[in-house]
């Protein structure tokens, strides 16, 4: 969830019409909408296992549950403030670096915990995830833009809100 306007990150089976032509990705003001739900995993390489816990500085993806694109970014202009468009993009079997996207948690945490601040910078790109006010006319009416931006500012606030989330567990070194 966007922190400053609680508007979920949000996508559905509808391409932009402009830049990458990919899945559009936007933040949308509804609290029970099943297309505002994502999934966090590692990148394809990594040994982290599901439900292992997060550090801060984990490079991690995110996919949109009901379609399977990963949330990805890259250097197109997005189409409302210019900045760099987010979209979706691959599926369960498709993913490169371009969905790779590093945990950034504010304050003293240093594992990601539901209701806490982080932020998301983008591998390829160095891009924060970012939305604003700023709303869709059409196809997407009213629903805000999600794009990269270069500064870290409130508006790249994120909060990890409703979903399923499975307990944790946690590997302890012995000697």
């Amino acid at each position: 969830m966007h922190e400053r306007t609680k508007y979920r990150l949000h996508s559905h089976d509808v391409p932009y019409g402009s830049g990458s032509g990919q899945q559009s990705v936007t933040a949308f003001g509804g609290v029970e909408d099943s297309n505002s739900y994502w999934i966090v995993k590692a990148p394809k390489d990594s040994t982290a296992q599901q439900g292992e816990t997060i550090p801060n500085g984990a490079t991690i993806r995110l996919q949109h549950m009901r379609t399977r694109k990963w949330l990805h970014s890259h250097l197109h202009p997005s189409p409302i403030s210019g900045n760099a468009e987010v979209s979706g993009f691959g599926g369960d079997d498709e993913s490169d670096t371009g969905d790779h996207w590093v945990l950034e948690i504010e304050g003293k945490g240093k594992l990601w915990m539901r209701d806490q601040k982080v932020r998301l910078r983008h591998v390829d790109t160095g891009l924060y995830l970012h939305s604003h006010d700023k709303k869709y006319q059409r196809i997407a009416a009213g629903q805000q833009e999600v794009c990269g931006v270069t500064k870290r500012t409130a508006d790249n606030i994120w909060i990890a809100a409703e979903g399923v989330y499975l307990p944790a567990t946690i590997k302890i070194a012995t000697s």
